[in-house]
């Protein structure tokens, strides 16, 4: 699959706690051409943002057009982190997706409530990240923060993503998290 000259790359902040699901958002975002910086804890994901302060005040011009987020992380959640980008009048219009492993239609309702743009449920797949696109195009493609990409092409996406998917699930098969809320 060539990515042609001159396409956008889209820069995608990507939140999660577990190295094994980091990894796998992280393999699957690049596999679909999309520029990524992974974090592995919400305060992380605030100080790349410029969000450490209470007020929301000290925000900086990011290049993100995407953050992509667990919901249960130790210390602060995916919500907190949504409603912290929500309340930031230099960051609120990107687009917030949230993930979880956990098929809780009251926390889905609380994030899609929140703010938040769109809500998958883990395992993440290759399909999943087709529907990151219309997300990313609410954010003006005229804007700064899209990279022109000169790339002669990329591996098969499909098979990389399902090698992937086959990974993330032999390796969750060891380790299982609970999230309260």
């Amino acid at each position: 699959m060539a990515i042609p000259v001159d396409q956008p790359r889209f820069h995608v902040l990507a939140v999660d706690d577990s190295v094994t699901d980091r990894k796998l958002i992280e393999r699957l975002l690049k596999s679909s051409s999309y520029h990524v910086t992974a974090v592995d804890s919400v305060s992380k994901a605030l100080q790349f943002l410029g969000l450490l302060e209470e007020d929301g005040s000290s925000a900086r011009d990011v290049d993100v057009n995407l953050i992509i987020t667990d919901y249960c992380m130790p210390g602060m959640t995916g919500f907190d982190l949504l409603k912290k980008i929500k309340e930031s009048s230099m960051l609120k219009d990107i687009p917030v997706v949230i993930m979880s492993s956990e098929n809780l239609p009251s926390r889905i309702n609380r994030c899609l409530e929140g703010g938040a743009d769109d809500f998958f449920l883990k395992p993440v797949q290759l399909s999943d990240m087709k529907r990151l696109r219309p997300q990313i195009r609410k954010v003006d493609s005229t804007d700064s923060n899209v990279v022109v990409v000169n790339s002669s092409g990329v591996g098969d996406a499909k098979s990389t993503g399902e090698r992937i998917l086959a990974a993330w699930r032999f390796l969750s098969y060891f380790s299982s998290s609970a999230c309260n809320s």
